[in-house]
């Protein structure tokens, strides 16, 4: 386990996905990450973890596109992508499942799936995909002409993940896709993670609830008011939850 400050930054290699650095960004006046710097291997899970208002989601934001950073440099597979358009960033390989969410509410469970398929044209790969979700979220399968809005939060989720893993996502990146569902939903979407996870998918997580995100990651890094204050294993984090709970605690909208 290391402070950013003791940590030194690894070198790029080509087991490495996605590499940030000394990365900016501000609503206006307010700083919202502070010179964060942080790296995703090849089938690595990391967790991104702090209070509301550290800078989570925005870091995913910003990764993907739909925020622009004042400096600091984003490599996605070794290619700088800070500053391109989202689209073009999707067509690389990287999926965004959204806090919140974000379906088209009004259309079918298959049809968000097709929607989320919308970057690739194999056919039979994109329907041996669809079926292989619908094996890995069952409920799905037997909703897939049902209408998004209709669906309880937990099916939504599932959704979510299913629409952005059907596009074969070199990086998947996850916000909080635990917010707002039922305790025992909740288990069932990290069992899938997890699943996902012994398949080789490689996932940055932003999560609120540390101690699934520290089971189901190999590293973490722990955010507050904008800035890395601790970083390391996964176990060993959680091993010193106090420590973690330290870090983690201080963050304010």
């Amino acid at each position: 386990m290391a402070t950013p400050e003791a940590a030194a930054a690894p070198v790029a290699d080509m087991s490495e996905v996605l590499r940030v650095r000394d990365l900016v960004v501000s609503y206006g006046a307010v700083s919202a990450l502070r010179g964060v710097s942080l790296h995703v291997g090849r089938g690595e899970v990391v967790a991104l973890l702090g209070a509301n208002g550290a800078g989570k989601s925005t870091m995913l934001r910003t990764i993907s596109g739909l925020m622009l950073p004042k400096s600091g440099e984003i490599r996605f597979l070794g290619q700088r992508i800070d500053g391109i358009p989202p689209a073009r960033i999707v067509r690389l390989g990287l999926a965004h499942s959204p806090e919140g969410r974000r379906l088209f509410g009004s259309l079918t469970v298959a049809e968000n799936l097709r929607l989320g398929a919308s970057t690739r044209s194999d056919r039979s790969g994109i329907e041996a995909d669809r079926e292989r979700l619908y094996a890995l979220f069952p409920v799905l399968k037997e909703r897939a002409r049902q209408q998004a809005a209709t669906l309880s939060g937990g099916e939504q989720q599932m959704v979510a993940l299913a629409r952005a893993l059907v596009a074969r996502p070199k990086l998947l990146l996850l916000d909080e896709p635990s917010l707002g569902i039922a305790p025992i939903i909740m288990q069932q979407i990290f069992a899938s993670l997890a699943e996902l996870k012994s398949s080789g998918v490689t996932m940055l997580l932003v999560e609120q609830n540390m101690s699934m995100a520290l089971d189901l990651a190999d590293r973490a890094y722990v955010l507050r008011t904008g800035k890395v204050s601790l970083e390391g294993d996964a176990r060993e984090l959680k091993t010193n939850y106090e420590e973690v709970a330290a870090a983690y605690l201080g963050a304010s909208r």
